[in-house]
């Protein structure tokens, strides 16, 4: 594949965009932590909605998606679709209480709401464990998206690869804190989301395909378009739509679909102006992410089963590329090859945009517990603003290092999403429950995360060597029933915090002690704002179809749901 220069000029212009937001708003950004971390907790929902979801516009996105349909079809889907009702939890029941306990990191609210050294303890441990180690596994997947497109796009070896898409993102990122990110993630999402749908359509319409009619009558997508799967097949039904319904949505942590919210969605709602625009935001995201992006990326992997119909294929089409990276989620990157000069440097643009979204987000996002939780808590209480904003840069780029070298050993996302799933299986009830169960203490979130961890490193370990082939979805499963039991055992067993602090925690995040005002109309907007996006979702998909019965019926549920939320919203988001 060839560049022409107007996509060289397209490709250079961005990174220079994005650097001299980074420069602009970093002497404003270096002068405290507030700053350099929360934006001084006065950005507006709108621009902190679309920050969220060019963050989880990651760069291995659309190849997670297009290689989840040539694996399992378009209801494969679901296995991330089901996210939407932890989405929507978080939406109209936590967003707001987040955003009044006025803290600067989610984990600072460990020693809000627990007591004692076990709090400091859990609070510190998970500033390393999740800003550090977690983090840098989120990171290299998407370096490992990263790695493939650079070799497709411009015939990159790895490191080039990586040293390239990495050494801008990390520059702006030092820079320009959480201000910085957030003012580019709104320019990168425009970018990401134009050039994927623009690209969907001209692929669509190549002679290979022949436009979407021939496409969806081609033999080779037959059996792969379907929304739902086939409820005749319980082996296929079971694992991929009962289970994350029924199970995955409320039992497991992931990074932006925490039950209750957490990590970068958390310190978004933290750097809000105030808990309308915390709930608001938070609102958009869920909305955008789950019914406007996955179409464009549901479309091109169908049609990449036409021109690359098998790994085999994949593998001819790219005889120079390691076969360690010749999976399903290549096929995204490889259909890309097709677009014509001017329209490639925008796709390639938009690729480049969401790679540094989501990677800015979680370097800022990661230092911010380094340096909050951890360095500042432990080592050096009384650090000037100085130290902490140089803390919070040096480890910004120590955390882009160590995430480069491991996207070297990796293979597919896929890989890595289920892993990221089973690590958090059966810690996702707890931080649901922790805000108003008072049984449940650091001994409690200790003995969940431990467990979680060590099922799935023996899973993982077992399949590796052969000592079991379970699937997924059983040990999810397993492992959310057994970490489950264990800690609410623990949680029985030992001592609840002390009465003084869980007082202290009741007058700062609940209105007079009512822990969720209007709760009758909480659940109305809970319910209907998972009928309206999900029926969005489903319009959308029968539209494309040209089911028109029952795209209409779709959009009018939609319709809907959104006048009945927007009718008792004040009491909805009261």
């Amino acid at each position: 594949m060839v560049l022409s220069t107007w996509d060289w000029l397209i490709i250079i212009s961005f990174f220079v965009l994005s650097l001299a937001i980074g420069i602009i708003v970093s002497k404003k950004s270096g002068q405290s932590a507030k700053n350099f971390f929360l934006s001084g907790r006065n950005m507006s929902w709108w621009l902190l909605g679309i920050s969220m979801v060019a963050t989880t516009f990651a760069a291995d996105t659309p190849g997670l998606v297009a290689g989840i349909v040539r694996n399992d079809g378009v209801y494969g889907n679901w296995i991330w679709w089901s996210f939407l009702l932890t989405g929507m939890l978080t939406v109209f029941f936590y967003a707001k209480l987040w955003r009044k306990s006025e803290i600067s990191t989610d984990l600072e609210f460990y020693e809000l709401r627990y007591s004692g050294k076990s709090a400091a303890f859990l609070r510190g441990f998970r500033a390393l464990y999740l800003g550090v180690f977690f983090n840098i596994v989120i990171m290299a997947t998407v370096c490992l998206a990263a790695i493939k497109i650079g070799h497709v796009m411009f015939n990159f070896s790895a490191v080039e690869s990586l040293v390239i898409s990495c050494s801008v993102t990390v520059l702006y990122s030092m820079l320009g804190g959480l201000k910085g990110v957030i003012i580019t993630d709104f320019v990168q999402f425009a970018i990401a989301i134009t050039g994927s749908i623009w690209a969907t359509i001209y692929i669509v319409n190549i002679p290979e395909i022949g436009g979407l009619e021939n496409l969806l009558a081609s033999a080779e997508i037959q059996g792969k378009t379907s929304i739902f799967p086939d409820f005749s097949k319980p082996e296929i039904y079971i694992p991929l739509l009962i289970i994350p319904l029924a199970v995955q949505w409320w039992s497991v942590w992931y990074p932006g679909a925490e039950p209750g919210g957490g990590g970068y969605i958390v310190q978004r709602m933290l750097a809000a102006k105030n808990t309308k625009h915390a709930t608001l935001a938070t609102l958009l995201f869920t909305v955008v992410h789950y019914a406007v992006r996955p179409w464009p990326w549901i479309v091109i992997g169908l049609a990449s089963l036409i021109i690359f119909p098998d790994l085999a294929s994949l593998a001819v089409a790219f005889p120079d590329l390691s076969e360690n990276f010749i999976k399903n989620d290549l096929a995204y990157a490889a259909m890309l090859s097709y677009l014509p000069s001017g329209l490639l440097g925008l796709v390639v643009t938009s690729l480049i945009a969401a790679f540094m979204s989501t990677i800015s987000t979680h370097l800022n996002w990661g230092s911010s517990y380094v340096v909050n939780d951890f360095f500042v808590r432990f080592l050096k209480p009384n650090a000037t603003e100085f130290q902490k904003v140089l803390t919070g840069r040096l480890s910004t780029l120590l955390m882009m290092v160590c995430a480069a070298l491991l996207a070297l050993v990796l293979d597919e996302a896929r890989d890595a999403f289920n892993l990221l799933l089973q690590i958090g299986a059966g810690t996702g009830l707890l931080f649901i429950l922790r805000w108003f169960w008072y049984k449940i203490n650091p001994y409690s979130e200790i003995a969940a995360m431990l467990s979680s961890f060590i099922i799935a490193v023996l899973f993982f370990v077992g399949k590796k060597q052969n000592w079991w082939q379970l699937e997924s979805h059983i040990e999810l499963v397993i492992g959310v029933l057994i970490t489950t039991i264990i800690w609410v055992t623990v949680s029985f067993c030992t001592r609840p915090t002390d009465e003084k602090t869980l007082r202290k925690f009741e007058n700062k995040v609940f209105d007079q002690g009512d822990k969720f005002h209007n709760f009758k109309y909480k659940i109305l907007g809970f319910v209907f704002g998972i009928s309206g996006v999900y029926s969005a979702l489903f319009a959308t998909g029968y539209f494309i179809y040209k089911n028109f019965m029952l795209s209409v019926i779709a959009t009018s549920i939609s319709v809907i749901s959104i006048g009945i939320i927007i009718k008792f919203r004040k009491k909805i988001l009261s």
